[in-house]
């Protein structure tokens, strides 16, 4: 696979391995989110041991742990009886030279042996900081990382030097990757989402309905039982949590509507949530006005946008994509299409919020997300509370330009957002896919500011 971007993540590592002194990073985060290739392109041209674990038994881990470091020192293959002795006998060899040694799914290792962190800690403590070597422990278990290196009670706690939690990619770093213009860019983000591996098995020398169809609506195609794979790889009954992602997928957000969908009841229903919350697959999100803590309206939404498309689009289908993929394509996809593509047009178009306060296009703000209450409803809200300001913006993925309506709709429904005082400042800001009216910038004053296509382009 290509590497793309991981500029931040790679200049990080590349920094602590330069640096005297040892090292010893965690870098975590979700399945197919271009771990194993950030650790790669490391060990691109260092020294390097990497070990890849499995689901095996712990003495064949072990096993193949000690030879790959006796391969790489050109040393016989010492007989070793435990994780203990393995690791001093890594700890001699790093004595005598400085490499990176990187340990990928590491949370394999664990499962058959939870006493490793702590034969970790030992060799931390007493052999690796005498040397100039880095350890690098990775997995795609976050749960796993957070507990077992990085959590309070894990033997391994404050032993190491750095982390690193690697997101999926935002729109813009994905703009590296998909060679559409920014329409079909958008469209075609709303399918695969940030994940590097659902990103590259598109050619975008195909038009986005021939992607959809020959790597998400073909049996064959490895996004087709994507999904599944990745709950059954991370849970052990996926059933309950699969109905819950297709219950939000398909607009049901608030846990009374989620649990009247699926027929689970409240008190089960908060514990399958925190799970996926905890597998980062949902998140949570309340009004950007209130205490995330405190709030009780709370809505959840599905972490990725692939499996947002995936949930809603393909698992409901699957009888009928079996039978015919075109004609759940042209019946049912391409007709709601763009009521999906508007939730990550809302997504995009807060990068560009972030990207113009950046550049100072738009006045600074400390916090930036959605606003509801009642029936009202605004895309974006953003925060100033040192300064008393507040930003009002709205999103429309329409095929009609935007016009004088909008304007005074979002005017009306600021006056309902209960923050700050009365003599707070008002920033207002318009995105469109289509554009705007002939005229409506000349109409508005200072406060507002509109960005079409071709401006959200020029900042992104």
């Amino acid at each position: 696979m290509t590497f793309y971007d991981r500029t931040a993540e790679l200049d990080a590592l590349d920094t602590a391995f330069e640096s005297p002194g040892h090292e010893f990073y965690v870098v975590y985060g979700r399945r197919r989110v271009g771990k194993t290739e950030l650790l790669k392109e490391l060990c691109t041209d260092r020294p390097h041991i990497y070990f890849l674990a499995a689901q095996e038994a712990e003495d064949r881990q072990r096993e193949k742990f000690v030879e790959k470091v006796a391969d790489y020192f050109d040393d016989r293959v010492p007989r070793i009886d435990g994780w203990d002795e393995a690791l001093d006998y890594l700890g001699e060899k790093l004595a005598a030279e400085r490499l990176v040694v990187a340990i990928d799914e590491f949370p394999y290792l664990v499962e058959e042996n939870d006493s490793l962190p702590s034969y970790l800690q030992s060799f931390v403590d007493e052999q690796l900081q005498k040397t100039e070597s880095m350890l690098v422990l990775c997995g795609s278990s976050v749960s796993t990382m957070e507990s077992e290196v990085l959590g309070h009670e894990s033997p391994l706690y404050g032993r190491r030097t750095g982390q690193i939690d690697v997101q999926p990619f935002s729109f813009r770093q994905a703009r590296e990757v998909i060679a559409y213009d920014i329409k079909d860019a958008i469209r075609s983000f709303a399918v695969t989402g940030g994940t590097p591996m659902y990103l590259t098995r598109f050619d975008y020398d195909q038009p986005l309905k021939e992607n959809i169809l020959t790597q998400v609506l073909s049996p064959t195609a490895v996004l087709y039982n994507e999904p599944e794979f990745l709950l059954r790889t991370e849970l052990r009954k996926p059933a309950r949590y699969m109905s819950i992602l297709e219950a939000i997928a398909t607009g049901h957000t608030t846990p009374n509507e989620i649990s009247g969908t699926t027929g689970i009841g409240s008190g089960p229903l908060s514990k399958y949530l925190q799970t996926l919350r905890r597998l980062r697959l949902i998140g949570r999100e309340v009004p950007v006005t209130a205490s995330a803590k405190q709030s009780k309206r709370s809505r959840y939404h599905v972490a990725d946008e692939f499996l947002r498309f995936w949930f809603r689009f393909v698992e409901p289908n699957r009888s009928s994509i079996e039978e015919a993929p075109d004609v759940v394509y042209d019946g049912t996809i391409e007709p709601n299409l763009p009521d999906h593509v508007a939730t990550t047009f809302e997504a995009v178009c807060r990068e560009v919020v972030w990207e113009a306060i950046r550049r100072g296009e738009l006045d600074s703000y400390s916090e930036v997300g959605r606003w509801w209450y009642g029936g009202d409803e605004i895309d974006i809200v953003g925060l100033a509370p040192d300064a008393d300001r507040i930003l009002f913006a709205e999103c429309k993925w329409t095929s009609e330009p935007v016009g004088p309506a909008l304007v005074s709709q979002l005017r009306e429904k600021a006056e309902h957002v209960r923050w700050g005082p009365d003599t707070r400042d008002e920033e207002f800001a318009l995105f469109s896919k289509s554009g705007f009216v002939d005229e409506l910038d000349t109409d508005l004053d200072e406060d507002w500011s509109l960005f079409g296509l071709s401006e959200m382009r020029a900042l992104l």
